[in-house]
């Protein structure tokens, strides 16, 4: 039994601590932090204190930061009340996921506005003991490229507006933290510049650049690509395009969408060849269908029929995913067989540092954030921690 005096101890599993494993080892949470990390054996005996004991085969990992999710459990961020961010807030932790930025999208100004006020709104008021914590927004779209709409409304599309980007920024109380964009399109380079210089991350996505196009728009500040490989310029022999740039410049940090369906696992396991773990960012793009049955959904203002977890518009295109950030951690590892730690570098250690908050977030240590999940013996989420208070128990 877990008190709500959030002084607990865990102990007996691995721990997965700044790349390295501690077999046997505790995690002493107080006042929402983490205050201590190392092996059982070596513990003194102190105050007294809630202690949850583990299979020694369970493992402890920081939990999920994904920077690039739209909805779950039936609501969206473009919904713009505080009702969908709660019930973003408590279903997330069941998958791993104990911080996220909510994701807009294009749409008529008035319904970006709104969404901007409303999560503007709610991360002030926002009390994330026991809930997965909003870091930030996500501002996907308007400013992009309508050949590479993708399931963005295409009538709502413009080029990058840096006076309406400042306006849009104060609406939501300066909490936009990422902006994909078009680096291409008129007002683009601009924007970017603007972006870098107020610490926002700009990011490449929804695009048709060329591979001049994405140097210059490095050169300007940008540091990102939204979802590699969807709805972007392809890797070909003659024009690198956004991919082959991605590939070849290490100042881009890439998400990508390891569902199977948005990228097929063989081109995650050259993405994971060509960028590595640190190059990487584990996403799920996921929309209101996430964790509801099959049927009929709608994403800004579009029918989205889903089938078996794959998410599509009438006219066939992928509208979003339903992937959970626990699934997208075990298919990375069965795609590329790489090293849990690696996942764990995708999907918490990079969001955290590209966010300038890796001081707090993004990894089990002493003095953060007590974001912490327990995978059992098969990997996956068995229960979560934000910020040391239970938020979800298999």
């Amino acid at each position: 039994m877990i008190s709500k005096q959030n002084n607990v101890l865990l102990k007996g599993f691995q721990v997965y601590t700044n790349g390295t494993i501690i077999d046997n080892g505790y995690i002493k949470i107080k006042n929402q932090k983490v205050v201590e990390v190392g092996k059982t054996e070596e513990r003194t005996i102190e105050e007294a204190i809630d202690l949850v004991e583990f299979p020694s085969n369970f493992k402890a990992i920081p939990g999920f930061i994904d920077v690039h999710t739209h909805g779950v459990n039936g609501v969206d961020t473009m919904d713009g009340t505080k009702e969908a961010l709660e019930i973003m807030t408590e279903a997330l932790p069941k998958e791993g996921t104990t911080s996220f930025l909510v994701t807009t999208m294009t749409q008529e100004r008035e319904s970006i506005e709104k969404a901007l006020i409303n999560a503007g709104e709610f991360i002030t008021k926002q009390r994330s003991h026991g809930k997965a914590e909003i870091l930030g927004i996500h501002l996907e779209g308007p400013f992009v490229n309508s050949k590479m709409a993708g399931a963005q409304p295409i009538q709502y599309i413009i080029d990058p507006d840096l006076s309406l980007f400042k306006k849009w920024q104060v609406l939501s109380n300066g909490n936009i933290k990422l902006v994909t964009l078009a680096p291409e399109r008129p007002g683009g380079l601009e924007l970017i510049r603007y972006l870098k210089e107020n610490g926002i991350i700009a990011s490449i996505g929804h695009t048709d650049a060329t591979y001049a196009d994405v140097n210059e728009a490095i050169v300007a500040g940008a540091s990102h690509v939204t979802h590699l490989y969807n709805q972007m310029r392809g890797l070909h022999h003659r024009e690198p395009g956004v991919v082959g740039t991605a590939f070849l410049r290490d100042e881009l940090k890439a998400e990508i969408i390891v569902d199977g369906l948005h990228v097929c696992p063989e081109m995650v396991q050259l993405a994971f060849k060509q960028k590595r773990s640190e190059g990487l960012l584990l996403i799920t793009d996921s929309m209101r269908a996430k964790c509801m049955k099959n049927g009929k959904y709608d994403l800004g203002g579009q029918e989205v029929f889903v089938t078996n977890g794959k998410a599509v518009l009438e006219n066939g295109t992928l509208a979003g995913s339903t992937l959970k950030m626990g699934c997208a951690v075990k298919n990375m590892l069965t795609f590329t067989e790489c090293t849990l730690n690696e996942a764990i570098e995708m999907a918490s250690v990079n969001p955290a540092k590209e966010l300038k908050i890796y001081d707090c977030k993004g990894s089990i240590a002493q003095g953060k954030d007590a974001d912490i999940v327990i995978l059992d013996d098969h990997l996956e989420v068995f229960m979560t921690f934000c910020r040391g208070a239970l938020a979800f128990k298999k």
